[in-house]
């Protein structure tokens, strides 16, 4: 079969695909006579693999070389024969989502990896080495021992996931667009905020719509924009205030006060599995002092780190640039708790968090898709980040969607 295969929707431009080359590569360098996977729908690699959006317990992917499963009508060597192997319950749902070759159906309830050892055995393959996943359930991989088969760990999935297609880039594009959307919720609200300077017993306080705005108050106002723009929060609206936007993952309740800068990190994911990821921050009242330093600081970091991504580039030195900006306005960029305090980047996919990082070595590759997200933190003073989705091409890249930039919070509708 050719090496790419094409979803339920073959022949339609927005048609989800999966390249199977990178996995025949992988089969025909290791000498390998199938490639395995084993998971739930939660599982981001089958997810990838199979296209097929349930259950939640186990079911398996198989993999052959097309070339040996079907020497009559394969076109060349690059291809892989490609089974889903499902419980019977998801029988139709499997035949409708799942791009590849054939659908095995299990009526006796058997474990996934005996499944798979059965859908390896239909085509013809009864030893050798099989490859999979290095997270496979360790049942699976004892099954496929038992039934003969030498089983051998490969990163295949994982590296063939970094590069999208233009069908992924789109899913990601309009997931990043509804993310987009809740920022600009975000802002609306900060920018209609009012200051009580005698709120909390003196502290102060920002109020919004007769009360009290916290993050929680926030948090639920965007995940309001994303739900009714088609995608879900996932747990991942990070919004912190003050000390708690030092917090790189904070999802708890904080009062927003004045002057404090506000940071959103909004990372939805939508129906296909694929996921957005944006970052502003905001001070309502801001006094000009650290906030407005670090910020700066931090707009000056997005760009020279922009400046270098291009296929072909160590995704290092895209980290590199925006770290010696940094650097260079004050920030601290070797400690683990205040300053420059993680990598300026990651991919992203049907996983949050995936490869390429851009705190690697590994050259950019046209059609990964990276956030560039520098950020600087002080658990006394706060935290700073901006962060945007880009797609790399093979001479820079294009973002998967825009969003203006402002400390002071501004009505932009």
């Amino acid at each position: 079969m050719p090496a790419q295969r094409d979803g339920p929707a073959s022949g339609s431009a927005d048609a989800l695909d999966t390249d199977d080359a990178p996995l025949a590569a992988e089969l025909a360098d290791r000498d390998a006579v199938g490639l395995v996977a084993v998971g739930d729908r939660f599982d981001d690699d089958i997810r990838w693999l199979t296209r097929f959006s349930g259950p939640d317990r186990d079911y398996a992917f198989v993999a052959t070389p097309a070339s040996d499963a079907d020497p009559d009508t394969n076109e060349g060597t690059d291809g892989v024969h490609a089974t889903l192997c499902a419980p019977a319950l998801f029988d139709e749902q499997a035949r409708r989502e799942f791009p590849g070759d054939a659908v095995r159906v299990d009526d006796q309830g058997d474990p996934a990896g005996v499944r798979a050892a059965a859908a390896l055995a239909d085509r013809g393959v009864e030893s050798g080495t099989v490859l999979v996943p290095r997270g496979i359930p360790h049942d699976a991989a004892v099954y496929l021992e038992r039934a003969g088969y030498e089983v051998a760990s490969t990163d295949a999935v994982a590296r063939a996931r970094e590069t999208k297609t233009d069908a992924e880039v789109g899913r990601l594009r309009r997931v990043q667009r509804a993310a987009i959307r809740g920022i600009a919720r975000a802002e609306a609200i900060l920018a209609e905020a009012t200051v009580d300077p005698d709120a909390d017993d003196g502290a102060g306080a920002v109020r919004w719509n007769g009360g009290v705005l916290s993050t929680e108050r926030l948090r639920r106002q965007v995940n309001e924009v994303l739900a009714a723009h088609g995608v879900r929060d996932a747990g991942n609206t990070v919004i912190g205030a003050g000390a708690t936007a030092a917090d790189l993952h904070y999802t708890g309740t904080d009062v927003i006060r004045p002057g404090e800068t506000v940071l959103l990190d909004v990372s939805p994911r939508g129906p296909d599995g694929y996921y957005g990821d944006v970052t502003r921050t905001f001070a309502v009242d801001p006094d000009g002092g650290w906030e407005r330093r670090a910020y700066l600081a931090v707009e000056a970091a997005r760009e020279a780190a922009l400046e270098e991504v291009a296929a072909g580039v160590p995704a290092s030195t895209v980290h590199e640039e925006a770290a010696a900006e940094l650097a260079a306005h004050g920030f601290r960029v070797d400690s683990p708790e205040v300053g420059f305090t993680h990598s300026t980047g990651h991919g992203v996919g049907i996983s949050l968090h995936e490869g390429p990082s851009l705190g690697g070595d590994d050259e950019l590759a046209a059609g990964n898709v990276v956030t560039i997200e520098p950020g600087v933190y002080d658990p006394e003073e706060g935290g700073v980040r901006l962060e945007d989705l880009i797609v790399v091409t093979a001479d820079g890249f294009e973002f998967l969607g825009e969003y203006p930039f402002s400390l002071v919070p501004r009505d932009r509708e």
